[in-house]
């Protein structure tokens, strides 16, 4: 039987029997922290580059951009929604393309939006597209299977380079 005063003394002249009560192995977490050690971070909002802001280079990012000022340089980006103050010069890729602004341009997305107010100069490379009535485009439009990846064509995994001759 365990007494008092052998739980407080030192472990050294103490039986195994005797030593505190702690477990020997971590505790095992709870449910509650292993769903928060688990679950996914939240989304951070979107960076937000101001309608006063002028950046000369490229940006790359895993997250969201909403531009509203001036970018001279490539931009990557999982959302990209260009403002209607916005000017993009140079080549715009992302999961999801919103432009309500003026892009200079190539353009790679999975899906692409040109907005009423939209106005873009530069091809569109993208797997769906949507050009609302008012918008402004001048280049060509093609659609592939995987833009976001400039190496590869879209058509039906086709490479006219790689035809068999007989």
């Amino acid at each position: 039987m365990f007494s008092k005063s052998k739980i407080n003394e030192p472990a050294s002249d103490a039986p195994e029997t005797a030593k505190p009560a702690a477990p020997a192995t971590p505790a095992a977490p709870t449910p509650a922290e292993t769903k928060a050690s688990t679950a996914p971070k939240p989304k951070p909002p979107a960076s937000v580059l101001s309608s006063d802001l002028h950046i000369t280079g490229n940006l790359k990012t895993t997250g969201d951009i909403q531009v509203e000022g001036t970018v001279e340089g490539d931009i990557r980006a999982h959302l990209l929604t260009i403002g209607e103050t916005a000017t993009i010069k140079g080549e715009v890729t992302a999961d999801d393309v919103v432009i309500n602004g003026r892009i200079v341009g190539r353009v790679r997305g999975l899906k692409v939006r040109l907005t009423s107010s939209a106005r873009v100069e530069g091809d569109i490379i993208h797997k769906t597209i949507a050009i609302e009535s008012g918008a402004h485009f001048e280049g060509s439009v093609q659609r592939q299977d995987d833009p976001l990846n400039p190496g590869r064509s879209g058509k039906s995994g086709a490479n006219p380079a790689a035809e068999v001759k007989q």
